[in-house]
């Protein structure tokens, strides 16, 4: 006899029927989803979505309406978020002391981490810069201390509002990297971002926001690419209509803009099948390319924007 192992995986954070009201704004509408632990979890959505009310509720700066969220399978208390390295606006750094100098001052203000500082230094990539005057650093750089600063303690989770906010390409880049590096040694990450580039890159789990309410959460791959696209043409396009309405396996076949465009379910476009199938039936093609679901049109038919 076989006992099979059951593997329990504990939610960061469950998320039930939150709503948070200024007033007769409604900032969130009963909101729903469970972040799974060793996530990078992306909240995205526009400006106005929700996202920081959302967050600031979590890490109790805001109180709820209604509704309730757990931490960690548990009922939130104050140890639960010491667990917690959170990022959720600008850190209030002294510009005339070095990096290191503000570091200390916020090992000192948190209670713990001072021994942390050379280590978090050297996972942010500012060990050479570590005496060097807060002033003189990029906004690349100053990003990096906000987050060494979070990973004081060596928290579990990290919570971060917008982290590449503001930034130019290169420090874009660096916080994606750190991001990813994070992700590797089994931090879990909750992230707040409108940019949809951003969660496709990083992000292994998605909840998309509209105007206070959820309109999906999941995996990435899942939620924000569920077709794969193939663009096809020929000397004669009507034909070539004609005859891939009848190819086993499509979802669909659409003529956009001079382009005809047959989609699949992720994953089962096959563009030798397609071409075998076209010269099969008469068809030459002169053109054949296999493209996915753009992010961006994926997010705006979710969003209806």
């Amino acid at each position: 006899m076989y006992i099979a192992d059951i593997l329990i995986f504990m939610s960061i954070l469950t998320v039930e029927n939150l709503s948070k009201s200024y007033g007769r704004i409604q900032a969130l509408k009963n909101v729903n989803f469970s972040v799974p632990e060793g996530a990078v979890f992306g909240i995205l959505g526009p400006n106005g979505s929700g996202k920081t009310t959302l967050l600031g509720t979590i890490m109790d700066i805001l109180k709820p309406t209604s509704g309730t969220y757990k931490l960690f399978d548990e009922d939130p208390t104050e140890m639960h978020r010491r667990k917690i390295g959170t990022l959720l606006e600008t850190p209030n750094f002294y510009h005339y002391l070095s990096g290191v100098k503000n570091l200390e001052i916020a090992a000192e203000i948190k209670q713990h981490g001072k021994e942390d500082i050379n280590e978090v230094l050297e996972k942010v990539d500012l060990t050479k810069r570590k005496n060097s005057k807060f002033n003189t650093y990029s906004l690349g750089m100053k990003q990096r201390l906000a987050i060494a600063s979070c990973l004081l303690g060596n928290p579990e989770v990290l919570v971060f509002d917008e982290p590449t906010n503001g930034l130019d390409p290169v420090g874009i880049a660096e916080i994606r990297d750190l991001m990813k590096n994070l992700y590797k040694e089994g931090k879990t990450i909750i992230m707040a971002s409108h940019l949809l580039d951003e969660v496709e890159k990083v992000c292994t789990h998605v909840a998309i926001l509209r105007k206070g309410e959820l309109i999906t959460s999941g995996n990435v791959n899942e939620i924000l690419s569920n077709e794969d696209m193939v663009e096809v043409g020929a000397k004669d396009n009507e034909k070539l209509m004609q005859v891939l309405q009848n190819m086993p396996g499509k979802s669909r076949v659409a003529n956009e803009g001079g382009m005809i465009k047959v989609f699949y379910p992720v994953g089962f476009a096959n563009l030798e099948s397609i071409n075998n199938f076209c010269f099969a039936n008469g068809i030459i093609l002169n053109h054949l390319i296999l493209k996915k679901k753009s992010l961006e049109a994926r997010f705006f038919e979710l969003t209806n924007n």
